[in-house]
């Protein structure tokens, strides 16, 4: 039980192809006979993973859409007030374009240089493509990824406008002795985005060692990283002094994120419910944490660790305020297609927006979160570790209050 849901598609099942992907994508067929198109690449790039070191690697780009419209094509943060349905149409017309390139010998690549180029622009640009044959038509899912529409090898890529690259972006990358976690956490203290930050280090255009990375690799290790650097500022804060609940939703993604008065320490509960996108079965439940030490090894749960732990670090941050946080995710039946790892930040992130319950004691704010999660209480409140860690030093701490007040009296 529960292997769909730690595989996502990776093939843990043994399948050449994952029964649930295909599902989808065969419900979603793009009709398309173009073997040229011309449009805007939002900007947009896909480093592939299958056959690594040799990957599929292009720019995506929505066909006749030019100008600043095209930038809506890939950009999440725009797409909060849409249906699962409105996503899935929107991407759907995001033609990929690929071509194969060792990661080891990519930089006498003409074709991968130009994919570059389109990497580094901040703002849409002009692209012509034409490819070997019309691009197959079908829909793309992963766990990780956003869906992509369909996609054809590149005979000709043609880049019709100079990229528009901001001053920090264009210092960092022709900084070729800075580690790509330095450029990572300066272009993010520089208040570029993920997403930009993302493109350029899956585009092998940051750090010392430039190589391409899988898109799907990039977006976790930018999550990542950005999150150490904030774990090693916050754990220097003063605590918060409240105990507080937030709680919110967003396709289907439902969150309830504890902060406790504690050093800071972060644990992620997933709760993936029946007949919810990658779960046909029973309830399922994970559970994964850290202390400020951060983790070494990979999450049991995935990317959507990561992408959970940042914006709850960003919270943080902002108000200067150290805390233990506990994220419970629920995953609801009405999350019936998977849209890739950015569903996870952006609820977590709208979560956080929302006004807090704020609490007397532990007991108060469980007995609270307990009427906002749809799984019975008794499946999973044992499992939550740091939970019964703050229990067990709040007891202690009660205890030493009370001898000490004994001693002084």
């Amino acid at each position: 039980m529960g292997l769909c849901i730690r595989c996502k598609g990776k093939g843990f099942c043994g399948r050449p192809i994952c029964p649930v992907i295909k599902r989808f994508e065969s419900q979603k067929k793009v009709q398309t006979s173009k073997t040229s198109i011309f449009g805007a690449s939002p900007p947009s790039v896909f480093i592939g993973r299958a056959g690594y070191p040799l990957v599929n690697a292009g720019p995506l780009l929505p066909s006749g859409i030019t100008g600043n419209e095209a930038s809506s094509y890939d950009a999440p943060e725009q797409w909060l007030d849409k249906t699962i349905e409105d996503i899935i149409s929107l991407r759907s017309n995001l033609i990929r374009s690929k071509t194969t390139v060792n990661v080891k010998k990519a930089p006498n690549n003409r074709l991968l240089q130009q994919t570059q180029e389109i990497a580094l622009s901040v703002k849409p640009i002009d692209t012509e493509i034409l490819f070997e044959k019309p691009p197959v038509a079908t829909l793309r899912f992963d766990d990780v990824l956003t869906p992509m529409g369909p996609s054809g090898d590149i005979k000709k890529l043609d880049i019709a406008e100079n990229p528009v690259v901001p001053n920090r972006v264009d210092a960092i990358v022709s900084d070729t002795d800075v580690l790509s976690t330095d450029a990572i956490n300066e272009l993010y203290t520089s208040n570029i985005s993920e997403d930009y930050i993302t493109r350029l280090l899956s585009a092998g255009l940051i750090g010392r060692k430039r190589k391409l990375v899988p898109t799907r690799w990039s977006i976790t290790a930018t999550d990542d990283s950005i999150g150490k650097q904030l774990i090693r500022e916050i754990q220097y804060y003063p605590e918060i002094t409240d105990i507080t609940v937030h709680s919110g939703e967003l396709f289907g993604n439902h969150f309830e994120i504890l902060l406790l008065p504690r050093h800071y320490s972060f644990e992620l509960m997933e709760i993936w419910m029946p007949k919810s996108v990658w779960n046909p079965e029973d309830t399922w439940i994970g559970v994964d944490s850290e202390n400020h030490r951060a983790k070494k090894s990979y999450s049991t749960l995935g990317g959507g660790y990561y992408a959970a732990r940042l914006p709850i670090l960003e919270h943080l941050q902002q108000k200067r305020r150290c805390a233990t946080a506990i994220a419970i995710r629920e995953v609801l039946p009405s999350y019936w297609a998977p849209l890739g790892v950015w569903v996870v930040r952006e609820a977590a992130r709208l979560t956080l927006t929302k006004q807090p319950m704020i609490f007397e004691t532990i007991e108060d704010a469980l007995n609270y979160i307990y009427t906002k999660i749809n799984s019975p209480k008794e499946l999973w409140r044992q499992r939550l570790k740091l939970l019964t860690e703050s229990r067990t030093q709040r007891t202690l701490n009660q205890y030493f209050k009370a001898a000490y007040s004994i001693c002084r009296d």
